[in-house]
């Protein structure tokens, strides 16, 4: 790649442009506030959100800063099958999980996190493992993406890394916190269009003032022999076998989608979906290109941190509008998936920590609110703190998919076959992280006996893979004879060379323990569950009048409704 200086926005118009988008953004939340607030709005608009604000809220928050970064850096690694392997599994997931949320809502239609629906199905053990899994995985997107937002800023502009971090975490707050998740909905669907507009001026854009199919015609020497195959193994072990299993996991443990399959009207749960799985695809695989493009220039990102890759194609190739518009683009894609977390993170403090726990199933709605507010003000700072230490967007992403492939079975199993017991829950859930973990940092020596016991646990989670698949879209019978099938596919070709790939060998590993010790320990249960107790014990928090917030010594009027399972 040619030298060039990089184009930066003065800190005037970097700053004005920050205030524009996060005070817009504000005023928006302003005009659905409400002086006497509904607990259930809060957490998920009451379950009546229409089709378009849900589909766009569905992939403005799949659309996160991840999907800019780790997408290009998969095209930047891995060449030309790069970025499919980032947009397109990361669509298909979306799709995945509408089967399964239309059995979560039809079981317990007033649900508000899923961590609510296992405390009626299990007990608390259970409802604290996927909790405490949500607040983890929230806490490591709002890392995430105020990681983005420092990024963008210091490459950008003159202001720090820590400043555009700081800025990023109060405008998202700012916005969110008094409103919720109806903000978080409201404000996505703005940010989409916005999003959408820019990058499709922006992306020819960079694509012609690199040099358009000449520069890649010039420049294909570049390309290693894995990078220049479309169907290159190494990218398929490294990047997109690993990254299926991880957005799999999202899909099902993620609390910002089950809010969301929450919040959407029962009716229109598939049509939703379905257009977020376009939408999500085309969007990202178009970003993740910018990687792919950075490969032929030559570019070499700054400090060696792949997270720079797309703010220096930006800087590098864009004119001073297109790169205002690149700023808008980023910032309103971290924002939209941080405020989903945000409102993530208070419906888990409020319903489940709050309410189930520290109130017994007898909250006051004033109480609530404010538990969700503290959280979203803590949350941000804790964020805006490890934001700091600067990780690889793709590693984190892929690290934190796996862990959560812990509890996909184990959460899928318990709404469709009544002999699963808390027990079974969360001894699958803690065996399969424990080995998991000492897999994927080689805490002993994956070797000789070892690696072939991963061997034969990931090939069986390649079997729950896809049986869980084939289980979304057909009958039971079918799915498993798929996964045995499957199991029966991957052994022998598992045995002596899954051990060389030990990011995939331990998301296998999270599938495969948890599906075992659950099915072992669930068929020595003779006693059946009755699903239908799930809708009786799993209830709205509305009141039927609601005092205003923030007067002194108001109480609730009436009874609320008991949400003791």
């Amino acid at each position: 790649m040619q030298e060039a200086e990089f184009f930066t926005l003065s800190t005037t118009t970097a700053i004005l442009l920050l205030v524009g988008f996060y005070g817009a953004t504000f005023l928006m939340s302003l005009m659905i506030g409400q002086k006497k607030e509904n607990v259930d709005g809060y957490m998920v608009s009451n379950s009546a959100v229409g089709f378009g604000l849900s589909a766009a809220s569905m992939i403005a928050t799949w659309v996160w800063a991840a999907s800019f970064y780790a997408s290009a850096t998969s095209g930047f690694k891995y060449g030309l099958s790069g970025p499919l392997h980032y947009g397109l599994w990361g669509a298909l997931m979306i799709l995945f999980i509408y089967p399964f949320g239309r059995r979560f809502r039809k079981l317990a239609p007033q649900a508000h996190t899923l961590a609510e629906v296992l405390h009626a199905r299990h007990g608390s053990s259970s409802q604290m493992i996927m909790a405490i899994s949500n607040v983890v995985g929230s806490g490591i997107s709002l890392m995430v993406n105020f990681t983005a937002a420092g990024a963008l800023v210091s490459i950008l502009s003159p202001l720090s890394f820590i400043q555009g971090v700081l800025i990023a975490g109060l405008g998202v707050l700012s916005y969110t916190l008094w409103s919720g998740f109806r903000a978080s909905v409201m404000t996505d669907f703005a940010q989409l269009v916005a999003m959408i507009l820019s990058a499709v001026v922006i992306i020819p854009l960079i694509f012609f003032n690199a040099g358009g199919p000449e520069m890649i015609q010039a420049n294909w020497w570049r390309l290693d022999a894995e990078q220049a195959n479309f169907y290159s193994t190494k990218a398929i072990l490294e990047q997109g076998a690993p990254y299926f299993v991880a957005v799999l996991a999202y899909a099902i443990g993620n609390q910002t989608i089950a809010q969301r399959l929450f919040a959407v009207r029962e009716d229109l749960i598939k049509p939703t979906f379905l257009t977020a799985t376009i939408g999500y695809g085309a969007v990202v695989i178009g970003l993740g290109m910018l990687g792919l493009l950075a490969l032929f220039t030559g570019l070499e990102p700054v400090d060696g941190n792949m997270n720079n890759i797309i703010p220096q194609m930006a800087s590098t190739y864009l004119p001073p509008f297109g790169i205002a518009l690149f700023f808008i683009l980023v910032v309103g894609s971290l924002s939209s998936t941080a405020d989903s977390d945000l409102s993530a993170l208070s419906a888990i403090m409020m319903t489940d920590i709050y309410a189930k726990n520290i109130a017994r199933g007898r909250p006051k709605p004033a109480h609530m609110l404010w538990w969700g507010r503290i959280t979203m003000v803590v949350a941000t700072m804790v964020g805006v703190i490890f934001a700091s230490l600067r990780l690889d967007i793709l590693v984190m992403l892929v690290f934190v998919g796996a862990l959560w492939g812990a509890i996909v079975f184990p959460v899928i199993v318990s709404f469709y076959w009544d002999r699963v017991t808390n027990k079974a829950f969360s001894w699958s859930v803690l065996s399969a992280v424990v080995l998991f973990t000492i897999v994927r940092f080689e805490l002993i020596p994956i070797e000789g006996a070892v690696a072939l016991f991963y061997e034969i646990t990931s090939s069986i989670g390649g079997g729950v893979v896809a049986g869980l698949m084939a289980f979304a879209f057909f009958r039971s019978r079918i799915a498993i004879a798929i996964g045995v099938i499957a199991t029966a596919i991957m052994l022998p070709s598992f045995i002596g060379f899954l051990r060389d790939y030990i990011v995939l060998m331990g998301s296998l590993t999270a599938y495969g323990v948890s599906a075992v010790v659950c099915v072992a320990i669930s068929l020595r249960n003779q006693e059946r569950f009755d699903f239908s107790l799930l809708a009786q014990r799993v209830q709205s928090f509305h009141y039927d009048d609601t005092p205003a917030l923030g007067k002194k010594g108001a109480e609730p009027a009436g009874e609320p409704v008991s949400a003791r399972a």
